[in-house]
């Protein structure tokens, strides 16, 4: 693992991300999500907790960039983040959107946007961590054990 690459990788995946999520949660779903003023902040109190959310998603980016690292398998970044990503995509999915819908009081509707906007998200930062990580010198061909 090359720590440099894996925090460069992080924070331009951290930076997309946040565009991505301004744009997709914020913008085109914002209106979804105030039919649950119970369940998520208002646009009034939601700012405060920006630096969290941001913190977060570098800590989840991080680690995601050294799950990649670790399981690099020696093909171009973009088909390797790909890959990654739909893998993440899918564990979210089942692991976060899934679970939401079962616990929050939120309606399918929403529950199926999230999931889907929360795959694409998580497909797009894959890539993005696999165009900037790249792989190591020597690994092409090389593949993970199962």
């Amino acid at each position: 693992m090359n720590l440099p690459r894996i925090a460069s990788a992080a924070v331009a995946a951290t930076v997309v991300d946040v565009v991505y999520g301004f744009c997709v949660y914020g913008l085109l779903l914002a209106p979804a999500f105030s039919a649950y003023p119970a369940v998520y902040r208002s646009e009034e109190t939601g700012p405060a907790y920006l630096p969290m959310m941001f913190a977060g998603i570098l800590i989840a980016m991080a680690v995601a960039t050294i799950i990649y690292a670790k399981g690099y398998e020696g093909g171009s970044g973009v088909s390797e983040g790909a890959r990654f990503g739909v893998l993440l995509g899918v564990f979210v999915v089942g692991a976060f959107a899934g679970v939401n819908y079962a616990v929050l009081n939120i309606g399918r509707r929403l529950a199926l946007y999230v999931a889907a906007a929360a795959f694409v998200e998580w497909m797009i930062a894959g890539i993005v961590i696999g165009l900037v990580y790249k792989g190591e010198a020597g690994t092409a061909g090389k593949r993970a054990a199962v």
